[in-house]
């Protein structure tokens, strides 16, 4: 890439960067792409640029059904809890993991085979992550009674420290499953969601 190449694809990176600060929510890469009178496919290649200059800093990209924001960097977040006086978050419990996971992994899903996967009715803990942002409501689903179809936020990524949904690790449903049946529904997670813990940093 040439110098004059070079500048240009830094000057977009810090266009879209400025774009994304002041944005409120997350931008699909066609709206900043009209912003500045580009291709969608140059916003996608400035956003990759971008992404890259922010791994050093105090920001990342982060990248959710289609869309991307600008948010603060993981390893930052008890330095902002302390700078701005708020409370530590607070730690998910068990039932609480095993949703999310499940619905991370699944989603769109329905809160029947949310149950089904658990072994155990989640309509509490479901609620409780509704409440605290981190998974909500894509539609419904077709099928009778029409039920509700439940996804994870921005704020789920956030919160475990993720870029996107690309970043899970590995995870095994079916022992999860296996674990459940041969507990008869007593199920604590204790092994199950090993994988799981390991992005969860929040």
């Amino acid at each position: 890439m040439s110098e004059s190449e070079n500048s240009a694809q830094l000057a977009l990176a810090a266009a879209l960067e400025a774009l994304l600060f002041v944005s409120a929510e997350p931008v699909p890469p066609v709206q900043l792409a009209a912003a500045l009178e580009i291709s969608t496919a140059d916003a996608e290649a400035g956003l990759d640029e971008l992404d890259e200059a922010l791994r050093t800093r105090g920001l990342r990209l982060q990248r959710h059904a289609g869309r991307v924001q600008l948010t603060t960097a993981p390893d930052t977040a008890e330095l902002i809890e302390r700078f701005l006086g708020l409370e530590a978050i607070s730690h998910l419990s068990r039932a609480a993991l095993e949703t999310l996971a499940i619905i991370a992994y699944q989603q769109p899903v329905t809160r029947p085979q949310v149950d089904a996967v658990r072994g155990v009715n989640s309509d509490g803990v479901m609620k409780s992550l509704l409440g605290k942002g981190l998974v909500q409501e894509f539609g419904r689903a077709e099928g009778p009674g029409r039920p509700i179809l439940y996804g994870t936020t921005p704020d789920f990524l956030q919160h475990f420290g993720l870029s996107s949904l690309s970043e899970l690790p590995p995870l095994n449903l079916s022992v999860l499953r296996n674990g459940n049946n041969g507990s008869q529904g007593n199920h604590d997670g204790s092994q199950d969601y090993q994988n799981h813990d390991e992005v969860s940093k929040g």
